[in-house]
């Protein structure tokens, strides 16, 4: 019988730390580490997540300042404001809430933030800094699914892992995580034949092709560490994953359940990312 590895109880065991580790800076007599949050209009799903962010920086000690412009601000505006953020010693790192409004060209204004105060992982120098093996930020989900596994025990080198997705967002980059650690790594997408003779294959499985509930027990490895990615909605309104969690539960070495899961440790690894940038300031 398999575990169920919670991201929620994960995530509030990594911000304990990194608390402890912003209260040894203050007595050190070091400024409190800072993230800069850009929200352009009134979305209701951005607002509720950046009033969690806020949150969980409150908890860890990170000063969050948020940036509130009018969906009506030009491409210009917003420019100069991430252009001041860049330019501001006290801020570390820079997150412009995703999506934009109508008329705003989300590329142009990453292509703006700094690459050092860049902890979303999403300008390209990062991007190409990944690719090439060599210091970066990474997305926060990929992240977020790396600090999952090795909280799963699970011993990534030489193990072959299948990513299901090849988002820009997370399957991509999480492919290049796990290569990165010496793990034979395959992508797989809506276009893959026979995905379950593949999926049996492979010790690691990382879900996240937004189809739901798609992956059964027929899917996986015995012994396999399973991370859902996947945040679905069924026509009862509650959520669930691309991945039938209690299915496989009794094959698996680890899954995580969604909720609970994946979610929580993006925004672990976005404090993660920010504390890096700090530290990589402050510490040179």
């Amino acid at each position: 019988m398999g575990e169920l590895l919670y991201g929620s109880e994960l995530s509030e065991k990594l911000k304990g730390e990194m608390r402890d580790k912003v209260i040894q800076y203050g007595k050190e007599g070091r400024r409190p580490p800072r993230l800069d949050t850009i929200v352009v209009g009134d979305d209701p799903a951005s607002l509720s997540y950046i009033k969690g962010k806020k949150k969980a920086c409150e908890f860890v000690g990170i000063r969050n300042v948020v940036h509130q412009l009018p969906a009506t601000v030009s491409q210009r505006e917003l420019e100069q404001l991430i252009q001041s953020c860049n330019k501001d010693e006290m801020c570390d790192g820079i997150l412009l809430q995703m999506p934009l409004p109508d008329g705003l060209d989300a590329n142009r204004a990453i292509l703006a933030i700094d690459p050092d105060k860049d902890v979303d992982g999403l300008h390209p120098l990062n991007v190409g800094r990944l690719y090439a093996g060599e210091p970066c930020f990474a997305p926060c989900t990929p992240v977020g699914i790396m600090l999952i596994l090795d909280a799963m025990g699970c011993a990534i080198e030489g193990m072959r892992a299948v990513v299901i997705g090849r988002s820009r967002l997370v399957g991509n980059p999480v492919a290049r995580l796990l290569q990165d650690r010496n793990a034979t790594v395959t992508i797989a997408h809506s276009r893959t034949r026979d995905l379950a003779a593949l999926t049996k294959q492979c010790e690691i499985v990382v879900a996240a092709c937004g189809q739901p509930e798609m992956l059964d027990h027929t899917y996986v490895k015995e012994g396999a560490y399973v991370v859902d990615v996947g945040i679905n909605r069924k026509e009862d309104g509650h959520l669930c994953g691309d991945v039938k969690t209690e299915d496989v539960l009794p094959y698996v070495s680890y899954v995580t359940p969604v909720p609970k899961g994946v979610g929580p440790m993006t925004i672990c690894s976005l404090l993660h990312n920010t504390l890096k940038a700090y530290e990589k300031r402050c510490f040179k």
